[in-house]
């Protein structure tokens, strides 16, 4: 049983470990309607995010298959990030001003065009599946969240079950996304590489459908033309730190995520001895993402613990510096597998307490008006981050440096954001009391 197998096999149950006892060390949520809004959330979310996956293992496949050259698959791949970097911030915009329901129904649709695409050996008309997925992306990362951070605060709940909505909506993908990559390769192994996103589409239309029925819309700021929104966002974002802070976390992190799901292959391939005529055995993909999969489920179920005795803001700064340091396996122990592997493990591990920790703070600072448009203006130096790397042809190793600066720097800046939080709330507490309620503190005194 080769590293990786055995490393699935611990994982898996050390995942379910954890998940037992979350589920009897931590206060469960007995609000029936709360449990009743985390499921409609919960059930469209994670067919959103079925249809991404579905469609993830085989776009490269397929464009080879229709002859693509390499030249010209990393040109698709390039627009695809391009797009969002370019439309996401006016999707987002839409989303705040004519609805976040209409938002995610759009994005139904564009994915579904894209997906329609496939079935075309043409390089404009995957050109354009490329651009609309890339508009598709924008809203998968921004109206879902907005839509439901709005209800969340609109029907009253615990600011505490937000946090918990968004660590079961990370387990959740995370089954998602092993069980898309099982039905995709089953589909292309018996119909061919654009089966796959035949599923995605049927998906997509069944959720789009759950959608129409059984979400209600709600607006960000609906008075304001798209430009208002954009410049209100951006006010914002001057006169809140935390805000700012938040989006470059965003944008450095998620950067850092992006480029090394191109580079752990390569990263994790041995290396070939200059002579020699062995070739060597190919790693097991599958298992391999199963494990960075188990390793996020891993990172929710430490999410809920964490959460338990110490503030996300104060936990996130520990979580992004071993982010960093996991990264330096590849540089520091190139070719060594064992080591390599259990460096990107732990990144997966923070990957998955990332991703509720980072929605529990947009929250919380994020103001619900233009939750949309600020939320796609951080993806904007996120895609350019992607897109500049890519085109750079840069050795692995300096690929690797340049994840590991990143990710120092957004540590960097969760420590600002922490210093800020704190300081706001020892203003609030120091906060003199209103006229009339010191004169009742007073009588009372007296």
């Amino acid at each position: 049983m080769n590293i990786f197998i055995s490393g699935f096999a611990i994982l898996s149950v050390l995942c379910a470990v954890l998940f037992i006892y979350t589920r009897t060390a931590l206060t469960t949520i007995s609000d029936a309607a709360f449990k009743n809004f985390q499921r409609v959330y919960l059930v469209v979310y994670l067919l959103a995010m079925a249809g991404d996956w579905l469609q993830g293992p085989h776009v490269y496949a397929l464009y080879d298959s229709y002859g693509m050259s390499t030249h010209q698959i990393e040109v698709l791949f390039v627009a695809g990030f391009g797009s969002s970097m370019i439309f996401g911030t006016v999707v987002g915009s839409f989303a705040d001003r004519y609805g976040r329901r209409a938002n995610c129904i759009l994005y139904g649709f564009l994915y579904g065009g894209a997906c329609i695409t496939k079935h075309f050996n043409n390089f404009y008309i995957l050109m354009l599946g490329r651009l609309l997925g890339g508009i598709a992306t924008s809203i998968l990362y921004s109206a879902f969240e907005s839509w439901m951070v709005y209800e969340h605060h609109k029907r009253g709940f615990d600011q505490e079950s937000l946090g918990n909505i968004f660590s079961n909506a990370v387990l959740g993908n995370s089954l998602v996304a092993i069980l898309a990559g099982l039905v995709a390769q089953t589909f292309a192994d018996r119909f061919g590489f654009v089966a796959p996103f035949d599923v995605a589409l049927t998906v997509l239309t069944i959720m789009t459908i759950i959608i129409v029925f059984t979400w209600g819309e709600n607006f960000g700021d609906k008075s304001g033309s798209w430009k208002q929104n954009f410049t209100n966002a951006l006010v914002a974002i001057r006169n809140d730190t935390k805000i700012l802070c938040l989006g470059l976390i965003q944008s450095l992190f998620e950067g850092s995520m992006y480029i090394f799901v191109l580079e752990w292959t390569p990263a994790l391939t041995p290396d070939t001895k200059p002579g020699s005529t062995e070739k060597h055995e190919s790693i097991p993909h599958g298992h391999i993402f199963a494990a960075f999969m188990v390793s996020i489920m891993i990172g929710s179920s430490i999410f809920k613990l964490l959460s338990k005795y110490t503030s996300v803001e104060s936990f996130m700064r520990v979580v992004l510096f071993t982010a960093a340091v996991s990264l330096t396996t590849p540089i520091l122990f190139k070719g060594n597998q064992i080591i390599v592997f259990s460096g990107f493990l732990i990144f997966e591990c923070c990957v998955g307490i990332f991703w509720p920790s980072l929605g529990q703070m947009r929250g919380k600072y994020v103001p619900d008006d233009t939750r949309s448009t600020i939320m796609n203006f951080f993806r904007v130096p996120l895609n350019m981050i992607v897109v500049v790397i890519l085109l750079q042809n840069l050795q692995m190793k300096v690929i690797f440096e340049c994840c590991v600066a990143f990710l120092m720097l957004a540590t960097v800046c969760q420590q600002w954001l922490y210093s800020s939080a704190q300081q706001s709330q020892a203003l609030e507490t120091n906060k003199p009391l209103p006229q009339e309620v010191e004169i009742l503190v007073k009588e009372d005194m007296a």
